[in-house]
C-alpha cells in the first residue's frame, strides 16, 4: 500500500515551514484568504517560500478567488498547486482544468449528499473537510469518517485528502478508518493559529507513517 501523504496547512513563517519539512511533511499550505487566522501575503512571503528545499509541494489555499486571480497564482514560480477551499463552481474548475492548472478542490462534507456532485469539479484531487457555515477550513471540526471511508471505497480512481479535526492523537485511527491518499492538518499541530509546534508535527507525521 502506498504511504499516506501529509500536508501541513496554514503556515505563516519560514521557521515553521522548515520545521514541517524536517518532520517529514510532503506538502505545505499557505492560506491566501484575508479572512483566515492563518492568512499569508504571498507576495511578501515569496522570497522565503522560493528558497524552501525542493521536493515538497507548495500549495496556495484560496477561497472564492476570481478565475483571473487563480490563473495568476498558478503562474507564480514558487508555487506548485492550488487548493480551492471555497464555494468555487464546477464551471470555474472546468476552466482551470482546460488551461492545465493543477488544483485540489475542497468539499465541506455535511452529509452523504454533499459528495454526490464531486465528479463535477473536473479534478481527481479532492479534499474532504468538515462543513462549517461561513468558514473555510482550519476550524478543528471533525467530519464523519464513515462518510469519507465510503466515498474513498466507491471512488478508487480519486486522490482523496482527509481534513478536519485531525491531531497526533487521532490521525492514525483516521487513516486506518478512511484509507485516504493524504491527510491535511492545521489547528491540530498548532500553539496558536498559524504558529506550529515542531513536536506536534513530528508526532502527527510519525502517527501517519505507522498507521498502516
Amino acid at each position: 500500500m502506498n504511504p499516506v501523504r501529509v500536508k501541513v496547512c496554514g503556515l505563516v513563517c519560514e521557521e515553521d515551514a522548515l520545521a514541517a519539512i524536517a518532520a517529514g511533511a510532503d506538502a505545505l499550505g499557505f492560506n491566501t484568504w484575508p479572512g483566515s487566522k492563518r492568512y499569508l501575503d504571498l507576495e511578501a512571503a515569496a522570497p522565503w517560500i522560493a528558497r524552501l528545499p525542493p521536493f515538497v509541494t507548495r500549495v496556495a489555499v484560496t477561497v472564492n478567488e476570481p478565475l483571473a486571480r487563480l490563473r495568476e497564482l498558478a503562474r507564480l514560480p514558487f508555487l506548485d498547486l492550488l487548493q480551492l477551499h471555497g464555494d468555487e463552481t464546477p464551471a470555474v474548475c472546468q476552466e482551470l482544468q482546460r488551461s492545465g492548472t493543477r488544483f485540489v478542490k475542497a468539499v465541506g462534507v455535511r452529509d452523504a449528499e454533499s459528495l454526490l456532485d464531486a465528479s463535477a469539479y473536473s479534478t481527481p484531487h479532492l479534499l474532504l473537510d468538515a462543513y462549517a457555515p461561513g468558514e473555510f477550513g482550519g476550524t478543528g471540526r471533525q467530519m464523519e469518517w464513515p462518510l469519507a471511508a465510503s466515498f474513498v471505497r466507491e471512488n478508487p480512481e480519486l486522490h482523496v485528502t482527509l481534513s478536519g479535526g485531525l491531531t497526533p492523537a487521532n490521525v492514525a485511527e483516521a487513516v486506518r478508518a478512511v484509507r485516504p491518499f493524504a491527510v491535511d492538518v492545521a489547528s491540530g499541530v498548532e500553539e496558536v493559529p498559524g504558529r506550529k509546534n515542531a513536536q506536534k508535527m513530528r508526532d502527527f507525521i510519525a502517527a501517519v507513517r505507522f498507521a498502516i
